[in-house]
Parts: C-alpha cells; sequence; structure tokens
C-alpha cells in the first residue's frame, strides 16, 4: 500500500483510539500508574495504545509497531526494519491528567529513519492533522478541510511566537528564548505544540528537555510538509528514527526561515 492507500486507515484508527480516551476522560476518574521512568501512565494510554496497535496489525501490509506503551525490541534485532510505524497512544498524558484538554493521539510511518506519514488527533476537539511526503499538511474537522502552511519569518524579527511545552519548559530552553527579541510565549502541551508550526500560529518551537522518538515523528512529518523544519539544535539537520536511542537530541522546530 502507498502512503496514500494507508492514510485513510490510519486516520480511522486515529479517531478510534481518540474516542476511547474520550470515553476514560468523560468518566473523570483517572487512576494514575508511574511507569519506571517515573512518567504516569493511565487506562486511557493502555486502552489507545490496544486499538491503535491491533489495527494497524490488521492492514494488509505489516510493519514493525514502536509504542510508549509497549516493549520495544532490543536495537540489534530492530535495527534491519526500513519501515515501522511509531506510536504514541496518548501524547500528554499529564496534560490528560490535569484534564486541561492538551493531549493527542500521534502516529507516524517511519521509511529509512525518516517519517514518510503522519498522523495527530486532538480527541477534545476532533480535529485531525495529517501529512504525507510530498504531499502536504492538511487539517479536518467538523466535515471541514483545508492546507496547512508555516509562516516565514527571521530569528532578528521581534516578537516572535514561541511555542513552549506546558509541563517541561528547562532553563536551556528559556535561555534560548531569552536570546530573541522580546519574543511571545505560548504554552501548549502535547504535539499540539507542532500542529501550531504547521498552521502558521507560532514561528518556533524549542525542545532542549528529554523527548522519545513517538512524541514528535508525526509533527515532524506535518511541520515539514507544512514548509517547516524539525532539526536538531546543535547540528542543524533533520532528526531521524530508530536510532539505537530511541531518545531525541535536542531539537528546534519552525515554519520558513527568510
Amino acid at each position: 500500500m502507498s502512503t496514500q492507500e494507508l492514510l485513510e486507515p490510519l486516520k480511522s484508527i486515529a479517531r478510534e483510539a481518540g474516542e476511547a480516551i474520550m470515553r476514560v476522560y468523560e468518566t473523570g476518574m483517572t487512576q494514575v500508574e508511574i511507569k519506571k521512568d517515573d512518567s504516569p501512565l493511565t487506562r486511557a494510554d493502555r486502552e489507545s495504545n490496544s486499538i491503535i496497535c491491533s489495527r494497524l496489525e490488521d492492514l494488509p501490509v505489516h510493519y514493525p509497531i514502536f509504542s510508549e506503551e509497549s516493549n520495544i525490541l532490543p536495537y540489534d534485532e530492530r535495527r534491519p526494519y526500513q519501515t515501522c510505524w511509531l506510536v504514541d497512544p496518548l501524547d500528554g498524558t499529564k496534560e490528560f491528567i490535569s484534564r486541561n484538554g492538551e493531549f493527542t493521539v500521534n502516529i507516524a510511518l517511519i521509511e529509512d529513519g525518516n517519517p514518510i506519514l503522519g498522523v495527530i488527533y486532538v480527541p477534545l476537539t476532533r480535529e485531525l492533522y495529517y501529512a504525507t511526503k510530498g504531499e502536504g499538511a492538511f487539517w479536518e474537522k467538523d466535515g471541514s478541510s483545508g492546507a496547512m502552511h508555516v509562516t516565514e519569518f527571521s530569528m532578528q524579527d521581534n516578537g516572535l511566537k514561541v511555542v513552549c511545552s506546558r509541563s517541561h519548559l528547562d532553563p536551556d530552553t528559556r535561555a534560548f528564548i531569552d536570546r530573541l527579541h522580546h519574543p511571545e510565549c505560548v504554552s501548549r502541551g502535547s504535539a499540539l505544540k507542532f500542529i501550531m508550526i504547521a498552521a502558521g500560529e507560532a514561528q518556533l518551537y524549542p525542545r532542549l528537555a528529554p523527548t522519545m522518538e513517538w512524541d514528535i515523528a508525526a509533527g515532524q512529518c506535518i511541520v515539514e510538509e507544512a514548509g517547516g523544519f524539525v532539526v536538531d539544535f546543535h547540528t542543524g539537520i533533520p532528526l531521524r528514527y530508530n536510532k539505537e536511542s530511541l531518545l531525541n537530541p535536542s531539537f528546534l522546530a519552525g515554519g520558513r526561515i527568510a
């Protein structure tokens, strides 16, 4: 199947997972477990993960699935995989627990280390964002749809809008922001930060605190197809996936630099 042929079933999978998340959310009773890495886990994470993995396995083409909530193969075993899925079944679990609505479902298809298809679904608002390599980035909501485009800017511009993590604003990121000219900072949870860049609602998203591959792969695909970039903060090289360490380097996402 081509990426375009995979897109429609992938959108349906993301929506189905989002519905499961909202059923838990609407009960108002969120039981939280703490994982080995001290991050939180809820029933919504587990149910969304079960739906996504099951539906991906039912597709006519079968690729390995690397999910935040599943066991990850050792690098020696997954290194030969040229194509794989990266899944974050509930990105923004802290936002889910705090009930601010800023959580997403993220699914990306990786080929030769690059994201070639990305879907981000916002369960609370039922907004869907997606992109396939070479075909542009788009949004859908309530039967309407449209293309997404980043804004053009210069790093010397006054008043650049910088989107930051609501839960992870570290001192190094703060120092980067302070070097800009009168920036306007906006906090967002989960992959919504990438959506703001792709939609032209912000110009920069610096992230120097730790993230995992499944957190950002779908967002990178959408931002790039909207005309922007997601690069290693220190080298300027686009991020790659299915690395030996699934931990991302510090990165900078943004629109189109003039």
